[in-house]
């Protein structure tokens, strides 16, 4: 067993399906963006963890896995947002405990790196961390005021661009059908255009939904309207063909989505519109459904 407190339900990106999984903070630190569910239950009410509990678990864990474990990857929602002496002792702590170790990665809030300078991430970056994960959702300000993200394009590119010049790998996030049928173009459109200003590592697309229900989705954005099948391949078109990226690895293959796609972008951007394309001509060669909706 390994000796570390998990507050369930926990998650993390499905790439560090073979990482550890550290947690240094419950929750997150925002948590008011209504389209997200992952944080809302009590017991996951934002705390950041004793340093002493996450050094311990560091030093335990290392005794029993140390020489097997090769990824970390800090939990719960927004890592970074524990001050940079803090991180920097956790990701010595794993360096001294846990020596194979070669990435340590975690989610990362925009809001969070405006107090940290790029010679502070990159203190973070020297130390072990090498990758952020950072959901931008979408790059048109209105989407974001509507859905309570708390951020704005010039904000989310601020955070990009300090995560790029301190060296650490970025995997954005937009989610696809975010804008709904009144914002879908602006949403496309500005969502690319964040892209494009800031060239991510890793760039993937997740389709909106809401297991637990839209109403609380619905009480800041009412005239919102979920896009159909048709719709959101039409919204990925008009995505992908704006995107103008140099080498970025591109991935829409979340569980959430209608058509998988994979590639590296601007490489593939032809074959990857070609297959939108044939989608929007002939839906039925999609899947019929994501597989989180079968046996709805």
């Amino acid at each position: 067993m390994i000796p570390i407190r998990y507050v369930e339900p926990v998650f993390r990106p499905p790439s560090e399906a073979q990482s550890l999984i550290l947690p240094v903070t419950d929750g997150c630190s925002w948590n008011h963006c209504t389209f997200c569910e992952m944080y809302t239950a009590p017991q996951k009410a934002f705390r950041a963890r004793g340093e002493d509990e996450v050094l311990e678990s560091i030093r335990r864990t290392g005794a029993l896995y140390g020489s097997q474990l090769r990824r970390v990857f800090l939990a719960d929602g927004d890592a970074l947002v524990l001050p940079t002496r803090r991180l920097l002792a956790i990701l010595e702590a794993i360096r001294e405990h846990m020596p194979t170790v070669r990435r340590v990665s975690s989610y990362c809030l925009a809001r969070n790196l405006k107090k940290k300078s790029v010679a502070e991430l990159t203190q973070l970056r020297e130390a072990g961390l090498t990758m952020a994960y950072l959901g931008a959702e979408s790059g048109d300000d209105e989407v974001l005021a509507k859905v309570s993200k708390g951020e704005t394009f010039d904000t989310t590119r601020d955070a990009l661009d300090k995560l790029g010049a301190a060296g650490i790998t970025r995997s954005v996030m937009i989610l696809n059908g975010l804008g709904g049928q009144v914002l879908s173009a602006r949403h496309a459109d500005n969502s690319a255009r964040l892209a494009n200003a800031t060239q991510p590592e890793y760039l993937s697309t997740l389709v909106v939904s809401f297991p637990q229900g839209e109403a609380r989705f619905r009480a800041g954005f009412p005239e919102w309207e979920p896009l159909g099948q048709h719709a959101l391949f039409v919204e990925m078109e008009r995505f992908l063909s704006q995107l103008e990226l140099r080498k970025t690895v591109f991935r829409s293959d979340h569980a959430s989505n209608w058509l998988v796609l994979k590639g590296t972008l601007g490489a593939d951007k032809a074959r990857l519109l070609e297959r939108v394309r044939q989608a929007i001509a002939k839906p039925e060669a999609a899947r019929l459904r994501p597989e989180w909706a079968r046996g709805l």
